[in-house]
């Protein structure tokens, strides 16, 4: 039987021989990876400072000094190459290669990046090709997670759901969202996250009609509504989740729209399957909110895409054009905000499968009064 490194080994290799397979033998293409996240996807490897040539015929890591004994130890699906002189180690291999299209990230490189890049190549016959075919090779990789992806993200969920049902404890009358942040985030690292998703959204009152709003000195009042839009990082992958409470009690309005973001998000979920494009799962859940006359206060898309960033493809908005497929990982979140009074948002994450998704959220989503 192969053990589990073997295996995370064997995926890896396949993922770089996917990438590699996409190049043109002709043309001598190569790709020219930056992105921190896109190179840890590929190698398994993180780090703030390397970059990775992939060629028709084999990849190589390009690090300095800081990380070239790890990077030696722990990658097994690249060349480790250890530059004293970045761009000369480059151009080296450049030549070596005959390579005579280089595909650049342009999501992350920036202009002054591309035009040092042209710069310090000159001479070596190779043009920089200053467009987005390299971002989406990737992004088409990435989009559908492996089983060893989705078990790291459904760690990072259970820390999440651990981490908020112990905070709750503390939600009452007179905390501070500031010190709920503060303390959802210790308890978070104290049960193995690497750290949180994104800064972390804990607001109450008024502030909850905020699809973004930021935790600060307001203080949690009776009958106030209290959102938690939270995440943990788990070895590098993430997870995202929202929760919406009710402290002490609910008026009438609050639980209709409660009941409506509840429906909505439930109505969402039900229609997530391999094989619809994404926009049908906004349309379905924004429908409800609409016949509930809530339509204009409904902004935002109704989900996204989250591995190793936050917020990647693909996006479940109403032009959200992807056909779903088996092992995405994707975010259901409708929500309705009404200013100065009140919001309400209720979120899950989950895989799609061919036959509906599996949701990695357990918490209960019906109103609770704490």
């Amino acid at each position: 039987m192969t053990d589990s490194g073997e295996l995370s080994s064997f995926r890896k290799y396949i993922k770089m021989k996917k990438l590699e397979s996409k190049l043109s033998h002709e043309g001598k293409e190569a790709a020219l990876v930056t992105h921190e996240k896109n190179i840890r996807y590929l190698t398994g490897f993180p780090n703030s400072e390397g970059t990775l040539l992939v060629t028709r015929d084999k990849a190589y890591l390009l690090v300095d000094f800081r990380y070239g004994e790890a990077a030696q130890k722990n990658v097994t699906n690249a060349e480790v190459v250890v530059y004293d002189k970045y761009y000369d180690a480059l151009c080296t291999l450049i030549r070596d290669h005959g390579i005579r299209d280089l595909l650049i990230e342009s999501e992350y490189m920036t202009v002054a990046g591309m035009n040092l890049l042209e710069k310090r190549v000159e001479g070596t016959g190779c043009r920089i090709m200053a467009n987005d075919r390299l971002d989406k090779l990737i992004s088409l990789q990435r989009i559908v997670k492996s089983k060893e992806e989705i078990e790291k993200m459904r760690r990072a969920q259970q820390i999440t759901e651990e981490a908020l049902t112990e905070l709750l404890n503390i939600v009452k009358p007179g905390v501070k969202e500031s010190a709920l942040a503060f303390e959802l985030e210790y308890l978070m690292r104290r049960k193995g996250a690497q750290g949180v998703s994104f800064d972390l959204i804990t607001i109450t009152g008024a502030k909850t009609s905020m699809p973004h709003g930021v935790p600060g000195d307001c203080e949690v009042k009776r009958g106030d509504f209290v959102t938690f839009d939270v995440g943990a990082l788990y070895d590098g992958y993430h997870s995202d989740m929202t929760r919406t409470y009710a402290v002490g009690e609910a008026s009438d309005e609050q639980r209709e729209i409660y009941d409506t973001v509840l429906k909505a998000q439930l109505m969402g979920l039900a229609k997530v399957k391999a094989g619809i494009k994404a926009y049908e799962v906004d349309a379905t859940a924004r429908s409800v909110i609409a016949r509930a006359g809530y339509a204009d206060y409904f902004r935002h898309s109704t989900g996204h895409g989250v591995g190793l960033d936050i917020h990647e493809q693909p996006f479940v908005s109403a032009k959200g054009e992807t056909l779903l497929s088996e092992g995405m990982v994707i975010t259901v979140e409708p929500g309705i905000y009404l200013p100065g009074k009140f919001g309400v948002r209720i979120e899950d994450m989950v895989v799609v499968t061919n036959d509906g998704c599996d949701n990695l959220a357990t918490l209960p989503k019906e109103l609770i009064i704490l």
